[in-house]
């Protein structure tokens, strides 16, 4: 596996008023070309942390923290965030949301031609090309949470990071955003790492899934290889005893990990 992200040996300590915070130690990840990673444990197990660190929203307090060769020193558009909160600017409208990502990434070499149909392609990637000029109070959650993912698809980052994007989602917009994301990802041919607390949407998705030990100081509890076929299909996997095996094991990891935080 070629180590498109990588951290070696990373440390977070945070500053608080009674003293260091070890939020994460000794975390070890090789993340390969394409790969579709997801992050689960417990909350208060640095998932969003880890995030933060490999979109350089925040610096390491140790350690080597890689993407594509080049040391992960700060925020750049090689790394899209995608949060729970869509967090789209209201007075703008879908394509005005998307567009102003799209013009600060590539308006210096492209004109308002290029930039509008590289701004109308996201979105009809995430199937909003009917929505282009709707504002974002005119439109269901559901969507608003596509039109994020459009504006990082349009940046065409090197790694897409979703911090459980679909979290704040009813169950049925969720499960069709995550077939959306299935066919996005394939599509667009995405390095993609994804925070969830979703055992079932963590097996559909993922290549890997990186369990976290419980905090403070977190580390990588273990790491559950998903070989289930792509294309995939969750009315098939449903009956497949390989994704049950997975799932079970899954949730072994984290009833084991919560007991021994409760005994």
């Amino acid at each position: 596996m070629n180590k498109y992200v990588l951290l070696e040996d990373v440390g977070q300590v945070f500053a608080t008023r009674k003293g260091a915070f070890v939020a994460l130690r000794d975390i070890n990840l090789a993340v390969g070309q394409g790969e579709f990673v997801s992050i689960i444990g417990h909350s208060g197990c640095g998932k969003s942390t880890l995030l933060n660190l490999i979109a350089g929203l925040n610096k390491a307090t140790s350690g080597v923290m890689l993407c594509a060769g080049r040391e992960i020193a700060g925020a750049g558009p090689d790394r899209a965030v995608v949060f729970q909160n869509h967090s789209l600017l209201p007075w703008l409208s879908c394509f005005g949301n998307v567009y102003l990502a799209v013009e600060r990434v590539f308006g210096r070499n492209e004109r308002r031609p290029q930039l509008r149909q590289r701004t109308t392609a996201a979105l009809e990637m995430v199937g909003l090309g009917h929505a282009l000029h709707k504002m974002p109070h005119e439109i269901s959650g559901g969507m608003k949470q596509r039109v994020g993912i459009a504006r990082a698809l349009s940046m065409q980052p090197k790694v897409l990071l979703l911090d459980e994007p679909f979290g704040a989602l009813d169950a049925l917009t969720r499960a069709h955003l995550q077939d959306e994301l299935l066919r996005i990802v394939a599509a667009a041919g995405s390095t993609t790492i994804m925070v969830t607390h979703d055992v079932d949407e963590a097996v559909l998705l993922s290549d890997r899934v990186v369990m976290m030990s419980n905090g403070p100081a977190a580390t990588i509890g273990g790491i559950l290889e998903v070989d289930l076929p792509r294309p995939r299909d969750r009315l098939t996997l449903a009956a497949n005893p390989r994704y049950a095996m997975l799932r079970g094991e899954l949730l072994k990891f984290l009833y084991e990990r919560q007991h021994r935080a409760v005994a």
